[in-house]
């Protein structure tokens, strides 16, 4: 990077007067030697880095800095060295407030959500301090929609919106260097570019038309829906009839295949409607199978997002059937697709026989290349997982953790395993066996691979799968988040069934928050798509979140009725992934509505799954279950059966789980005539329900609590001299927005040992939630300074 003033000059931005603006009369604070600070927020695509560039590039009255995401020596050493010219040993703070001192100085960091822990936190400690800095310093810090928790929320923030339809046309005139188009052409290249100054750059580059002959060399170089390839231009915009009168019938096999490669393009772009109208006149056509069955494969990906999955598995499979001899690698591509659309409609056996044709041999001289190799092994793995045969499933997990561990590590940097469909699917193995922090890690890495790609119909899968792992790891506000990101962008790219898988989870997340009603909206957009194109995977999760909200209102019997359905034993209509996880569920509302024989029959089965090792939660769910029914029959073995729940639970970090334990453990002691210790349990769960904000399930456990006699709380301290030096560390650094995991990582201890800290500080500050902890913590340091 280079001084302001030596920069090139960059090319003017269009229908951004209103954020240039708001960005001016921050960087006029620095005229009177204060700082200021602003977080650029968008979806992707919108325009965040030619922003922050402009800014630099046009700041004038002293000196600009950009610094990128990833800088190859690392993003401290980058921004010092724009500084210095080198690297410098002090704090970044410190030398970044010395250098505004000498003259008036704006830093524009890029996408700081990709940028490592360590300096990521101090530039936002920086940021937070800003407007009470007696230096000229201006620190605009860029980051992605999805990713906003990744600053502070009380720093200032302005979120760039998608262009209007004056804006995106003028832009269009640059882009085409002033070359008028048909006025259809421009208001359908507008139309479809939803305002996105990338996708509208990416229409324009398939409206650069290139002759004959290079479409020939790309047919013969193998063109493909892989490639990303979009073929003939100009068939981007005007399908032409390929098998019109007096076409040469020679020359539709390359003219159509052009088609396919520009209707796959169109389809990863986010834009199925025209993927569609490409494909029309192909799917018409007799032409030979290579084609047919390029055609087959992307008519059935564009079905799987948008139609019924049971003819997309169909129309997949055909695909793989006639492209096994051709292009052996497209063929496993359409058995994987195959195998999903089997797996949305909860068919095990029938996601098992799109699997068959892999146990053979590859057919491919030299072998298939490390992309298929792992996808091979991936399919092999879930087949295996899915006999059950208990040495076929030990055996396939085995090579599901191979997967994993393939993505994970140092290698996962070449391009095979940079493939956002290989990491979709390491991150569904790392579900299967139960790693559910890997499952979240490779969930981002895949969706940050889809974007910077343009994959943008793998972004709703890449969010589905990170919200199903955060849902599952108990973390419910990052699961929302990606949820409510993955509605947006499943509407974006017209893919109706990502967006009811996206409905479910929000269902699920609102049964712990929010009120019945939120739920019942959420789940009936959910049904609403999956029981008109068979989704069982996204019904039976709106179902479950039907259930647990009957649960929290304390309605055990609609809840039973609800589940039994899904799950009895040998007639259960639930998805064969979701029944075992909604089991708890069942086995609480059957048992508190009086129906424990059929709470029995469903804890045997669960009991064999949860030594499968699937869920971390599970073994502590089971012996609360386990407690359940020995509630009445077996008080002894229940007194037993809880206390060590609550251990497990506490060996898995889920708080909303344990909570769930402590309260249904509280209230058998509270029955029992143990109000001391109901009160110990009650109080837990209260403080864990908050700490979620499950706000019915709190409420449950206050009314529990109060039944016992429990007094008012205490007065909030304005101190921390109470807590320990490392309670008050940790309690800094949660208030800081750090989760249990991020805090054990930065004092290298365990996250159990944190959790053990936490609920203590909890105790002695007499907070409920991170957020009130937060507040104590910020009075406790007002409270210091004025002193």
């Amino acid at each position: 990077m280079t001084p302001a003033d030596r920069w090139e000059p960059v090319s003017p931005l269009y229908g951004r007067g209103r954020e240039l603006a708001r960005c001016a009369r921050e960087l006029e604070r620095l005229r009177v030697g204060r700082g200021r600070s602003l977080v650029l927020t968008s979806d992707p695509g919108l325009g965040r880095t030619a922003l922050l560039r402009h800014l630099a590039a046009t700041f004038r009255g002293g000196t600009a800095r950009l610094a990128p995401a990833v800088p190859p020596h690392g993003p401290r050493d980058e921004l010092l060295g724009l500084l210095y010219g080198g690297t410098a040993a002090e704090p970044l703070r410190t030398a970044l407030l010395r250098a505004a001192r000498e003259q008036p100085l704006l830093v524009c960091v890029d996408d700081l959500h990709l940028w490592p822990a360590d300096p990521r936190r101090a530039l936002c400690g920086l940021a937070r301090s800003l407007t009470a800095a007696p230096a000229p310093l201006a620190l605009f810090l860029s980051v992605a929609a999805h990713r906003a928790a990744a600053v502070p929320d009380e720093l200032p923030v302005l979120r760039l919106d998608p262009l209007d339809d004056a804006a995106a046309h003028a832009y269009l005139t640059r882009l085409t260097a002033g070359r008028r188009l048909p006025s259809a052409t421009s208001a359908r290249l507008v139309h479809e570019a939803a305002g996105s100054p990338l996708v509208l750059q990416e229409l324009v580059e398939g409206l650069r038309g290139r002759d004959g002959e290079d479409g020939a060399d790309r047919e013969g170089d193998g063109g493909s829906p892989d490639t990303g390839d979009t073929g003939d231009a100009t068939d981007a915009v005007d399908v032409a009839d390929i098998g019109r009168a007096g076409s040469p019938p020679a020359t539709r096999p390359a003219r159509a295949l052009r088609l396919v490669v520009a209707a796959e393009r169109a389809r990863l772009a986010g834009r199925p409607e025209q993927a569609a109208r490409l494909l029309g006149p192909v799917r018409r056509l007799s032409l030979p199978d290579e084609v047919t069955g390029q055609a087959q494969l992307v008519h059935g990906l564009l079905e799987s997002g948008e139609g019924p999955v049971a003819d997309a598995r169909a129309s997949l499979l055909l695909a793989a059937r006639l492209l096994t001899p051709h292009d052996p690698r497209q063929a496993l591509r359409a058995r994987l697709a195959a195998a999903e659309a089997s797996w949305a409609m909860g068919d095990a056996a029938a996601y098992r026989e799109a699997l068959v044709p892999l146990a053979g041999p590859t057919g491919v001289p030299g072998g298939e290349g490390a992309f298929a190799t792992q996808l091979r092994t991936y399919l092999r793995g879930m087949d295996a997982v899915l006999s059950g045969d208990p040495h076929a499933f030990a055996a396939g997990r085995g090579t599901l953790r191979s997967v994993v561990e393939a993505a994970e590590s140092a290698d996962a940097a070449e391009a095979a395993t940079d493939e956002a469909e290989l990491l979709v699917c390491a991150g569904a193995a790392a579900l299967v066996v139960g790693d559910l922090t890997a499952a979240c890690r490779l969930g981002s890495r895949a969706l940050a691979v889809a974007r910077a790609r343009g994959r943008f119909t793998v972004v709703p899968k890449a969010l589905e799968q990170l919200a199903y792992g955060e849902l599952r790891a108990g973390r419910h506000a990052r699961a929302r988040a990606h949820a409510e990101e993955g509605v947006r962008a499943s509407r974006r790219t017209g893919r109706r069934n990502d967006l009811a898988h996206h409905h479910a989870i929000l269902a699920l997340v609102a049964s712990l928050d929010q009120d019945a009603r939120t739920v019942a909206q959420y789940a009936a957009a959910a049904e609403e798509t999956a029981v008109r194109h068979g989704l069982l995977q996204a019904e039976t999760l709106a179902q479950w979140a039907r259930a647990r909200a009957d649960l929290a209102r304390g309605r055990p019997q609609e809840a039973a009725a609800r589940l039994h359905p899904l799950l009895a034993q040998g007639r259960a209509r639930g998805h064969f992934a979701v029944r075992m996880l909604a089991v708890p569920c069942f086995v609480e509302a059957s048992v508190l509505a009086g129906r424990s024989d059929e709470a029995r029959a469903a804890v045997g089965e669960f009991a064999l799954w949860a030594g499968f090792g699937h869920d971390p939660q599970a073994p502590a769910q089971l012996l609360r279950c386990r407690a359940l029914l020995a509630a009445d029959e077996d008080p002894d073995r229940a007194a037993a059966l809880y206390p060590e729940a609550l251990a497990r639970h506490d060996a898995a970090d889920g708080d909303f789980e344990r909570a769930r334990t402590a309260l249904l453990y509280g209230k058998w002691l509270r029955r029992a005539r143990k109000p001391a210790k109901a009160r110990d349990a009650l109080r837990d769960a209260l403080i864990a329900f908050e700490r979620c904000g499950a706000g019915a399930w709190a409420a449950q456990a206050a009314a529990e609590l109060r039944a016992t006699g429990e007094a008012a709380a205490p007065q909030l301290p304005d101190t921390l001299d109470g807590l320990t030096p490392q309670q008050v560390r940790i309690a800094r650094l949660v208030a800081e927005g750090a989760t249990n995991r991020e805090v054990a990582r930065h004092l290298s201890v365990s996250p159990r040992t944190v959790d053990h800290h936490l609920r203590n500080v909890f105790a002695a500050l007499g907070v409920r939630s991170r957020v009130e902890l937060a507040r104590a913590v910020t009075r406790a340091d007002g409270a210091r300074t004025d002193a």
